[in-house]
């Protein structure tokens, strides 16, 4: 099995492609170790090495978020971990939507809205999200009130110091192109 490895925007971040598909649909956020550990065989495996604070899966590529050991001393074993998983044959996640947020959880916009609001996530779908995976993250879309559409950011882009340029000069500027009641866009935990 060979593993590819891409660097992120984001410096404590590393996307790790596999050359087999991760999650069929949808994608995983971990960023607690026993959370991962009871949702996902490979994110559990993948917290166990020291200095991974952070498992992110999408279709075909796990992202991985570090803290404190270079990528030099951390590489090894995340390779490893990974390589192990996948030759055991065990699935990514225990559960097939274990871990992984449902698209309509926790949205917000007034019904009057909703035109607007399927153009601006048919804007993400295909315009927005694709190009942000290619960098080892995704973007969901909350809510959107008063002109503002709110956007959770997970894998690489979460804590990426280029976040707040890819909201603010690329997603707000095509929002507001396409969708004029788009006023600004704001970040989610």
């Amino acid at each position: 099995m060979f593993i590819q490895t891409e660097a992120t925007p984001n410096p404590a971040t590393l996307k790790f492609l596999p050359g087999v598909v991760v999650m069929n649909e949808g994608t995983a956020d971990f960023r607690d170790a026993a959370q991962a550990r009871e949702a996902s065989p490979l994110a559990g495996r993948l917290f166990e090495v020291p200095g991974v604070t952070g498992v992110f899966f999408g279709y075909d590529f796990v992202t991985i978020t570090k803290d404190g050991p270079d990528w030099q001393h951390l590489k090894p074993a995340i390779l490893g971990a990974i390589m192990e998983h996948f030759m055991s044959g065990q699935p990514a996640m225990a559960m097939p939507t274990a871990g992984s947020e449902p698209v309509e959880e926790g949205e917000f916009y007034d019904q009057a809205d909703e035109e607007i609001v399927s153009t601006i996530k048919e804007l993400l779908d295909t315009r927005v999200r694709p190009a942000v995976a290619q960098d080892g993250g995704d973007i969901t879309f909350r809510g959107f009130e008063n002109g503002t559409v709110f956007l959770h950011m997970k894998g690489a882009c979460a804590g990426c110091p280029s976040s707040t340029a890819t909201l603010k000069h690329g997603i707000q500027n095509l929002l507001r192109h396409f969708v004029p009641e788009v006023q600004q866009v704001e970040q989610v935990v």
